[in-house]
This record gives C-alpha cells, sequence and structure tokens, in this order.
C-alpha cells in the first residue's frame, strides 16, 4: 500500500479523481482501487471532498479541485477576467467553462460551470496548462465571456491583445460573437 501513497505525494496534483488515482496506481481492478483509497480515506492520508473527489493535504490547491469535477472543463469568464485586470470585482467563486451549467460549493469553495459547446470545450487554442488544470488565456476568458453575455460590461478594456481575439474568435462557429468582436474592438482598441 505504501507504493500507492508515495504516487499520490510524488504528484504535482492536489486532487484526484477516483479515476486519477486508478490511472496513478496503474490498477483496473475497481474493488482494489475502491479498497485503497476508502484504507487511505480511513486512514486519514486521503481528505474526501466529495464523491469520488479526493484531496491528498488539507491546504491543496482550490483549481486543482475545480479542474476535476467536470471534464471537459477549464477555469475562465470572471476567474481569469479578474486576473487580468479586464473587471474589477472580486468574486470567490471560481468560473469555469464546463459540459453543463451548474453552481457547487465543495468544502469552502465555490464553483459555478457555465455550458460550452462540446467543440469549443475541447478546443486548446487559447488555453494555458498549469501543471494540473487548464485556464484560458485573457483573450480567451474575453470571448467565453462575450459568447455567454452578449452586453458584459468591462471595467478595462486595456489588457486585450486584440489581435489574439480575432484569431480565437473562430473556434466559436458563431456570426454574432464574431460581430460583437467588432463592435468591441472598434469601440475600445481606436
Amino acid at each position: 500500500m505504501s507504493d500507492r501513497l508515495a504516487k499520490i505525494y510524488q504528484c504535482k496534483k492536489t486532487v484526484f479523481t477516483t479515476r486519477d488515482l486508478a490511472l496513478l496506481w496503474e490498477e483496473t481492478n475497481q474493488d482494489k482501487i475502491k479498497s485503497a483509497i476508502y484504507y487511505y480515506v480511513k486512514r486519514g492520508k486521503l481528505l474526501r471532498l466529495s464523491r469520488g473527489i479526493f484531496a491528498k493535504m488539507k491546504n491543496y490547491n482550490p483549481k486543482d479541485l475545480a479542474a476535476s469535477i467536470y471534464s471537459p472543463s477549464y477555469i475562465s469568464f470572471e476567474t481569469v477576467l479578474l486576473q487580468a485586470g479586464l473587471i474589477f470585482q472580486y468574486y470567490e467563486t471560481i468560473f469555469l467553462a464546463g459540459p453543463f451549467s451548474k453552481d457547487l460549493k465543495i468544502d469552502t469553495n465555490k464553483f459555478t460551470f457555465r455550458k460550452m459547446k462540446p467543440y469549443i470545450l475541447y478546443a486548446t487554442e487559447g488555453l494555458i496548462y498549469k501543471e494540473t488544470y487548464w485556464i484560458a488565456s485573457t483573450e480567451r476568458a474575453f470571448l467565453d465571456m462575450l459568447y455567454i453575455f452578449p452586453r458584459y460590461g468591462f471595467d478595462n478594456m486595456r489588457p486585450i491583445n486584440w489581435e489574439k481575439c480575432f484569431e480565437l474568435v473562430s473556434l466559436y462557429k458563431n456570426k454574432q460573437l464574431e460581430k460583437r468582436l467588432k463592435k468591441y474592438f472598434q469601440e475600445y482598441a481606436q
């Protein structure tokens, strides 16, 4: 059993799904996987956060948790736009693009998933892999926001790289979004 625990602690991830643990342990027997997880949770070596989701420590990365809830998904919207300085309103919630819309609270963390079409979720252009989760670039998060909220009011448009936006907008296969982007460009980039 200690070999399995060593693999968990050598991994950069702080949060794991049952599937993650099966892959990490190279185990296909579901009973053995469940038994090992139960053993580690009971001994306090794994922390059960939600059904099928576990942390290796109490101070896990909430973004690791966010990325573990639904697949495919990536961190975007207000979470990225606040970090980039496009909006100034602080949110405790982590916002993600996902296969369906849902608000969740796990442990002390709040998550909001916004539904995106599969061809958008699976497109990696404009996404950055941060060792354990995917996060949208500023331009991808900006376009995600315009896709879901056509008249969103941004506080600061200076961080936008308009050229990147025009390169990424075709991922959405949406003529209205292309028109919105052109309108924002004409209004704020000049």
